[in-house]
């Protein structure tokens, strides 16, 4: 595979599969001194690989790995003075550590965003084992905002694909039905059959 396009260091070797019983564990950023850590009191949900140029990737990474997780489950344990929000106008509000860069959640603070209540959490932060498994690709495209050169995008698909993860340029059915759902409700208009 040594022609193999590298997605992520957690998915590059296969997906290791999450435990049913995990109940949570905690964040830790890169810091080596002082570290923020976050506790997160719930397994992840909705795991994926995200190609947006907004989401924290580790050095070399083509996608990050982002869940989430109930906002209620997740608290700053350790050394909160160092974290703030990277862009306070983004829908989502991701807080970074000031010193080592890394995004430990993004939280939505408009009560009217369809995902209001759950935090985005890197998983791959946590020294703790048997979060859920990434599960699909987002936004593939969007890596090409990143300078992914266009012509390996056949290739970034197929290896996607090869390790289990279906590519779309959005989110998966399920949130995109989620997310008009909302918007269908908000309207006035939703009928479940």
């Amino acid at each position: 595979m040594s022609n193999a396009i590298s997605i992520h260091p957690r998915v590059d070797n296969g997906i290791k599969p999450g435990s049913k019983d995990f109940a949570g564990g905690v964040l830790v950023c890169k810091c080596s001194d002082r570290p923020v850590k976050v506790e997160v009191k719930a397994q992840s949900m909705h795991n994926h690989a995200c190609g947006c140029t907004k989401c924290w990737k580790p050095k070399g990474a083509v996608f990050s790995l982002v869940a989430v997780v109930p906002r209620d489950k997740v608290r700053v344990v350790e050394n909160g003075d160092k974290l703030q929000v990277v862009d306070p106008k983004a829908a989502i509000q991701r807080h970074a550590c000031k010193i080592c860069g890394v995004h430990l959640f993004g939280r939505i603070e408009d009560r009217n965003h369809p995902f209001y209540g759950l935090d985005f959490i890197h998983t791959e932060l946590s020294p703790d084992s048997g979060w859920s498994a990434p599960e699909f690709a987002a936004f593939v495209s969007s890596i090409i905002e990143s300078g992914f050169p266009t012509s390996r995008m056949g290739d970034v698909r197929s290896r996607l694909k090869q390790l289990g993860l279906e590519p779309y340029d959005c989110l998966s059915p399920p949130l995109m039905d989620a997310l008009a759902t909302h918007a269908a409700k908000q309207k006035g208009v939703f009928r479940e059959a």
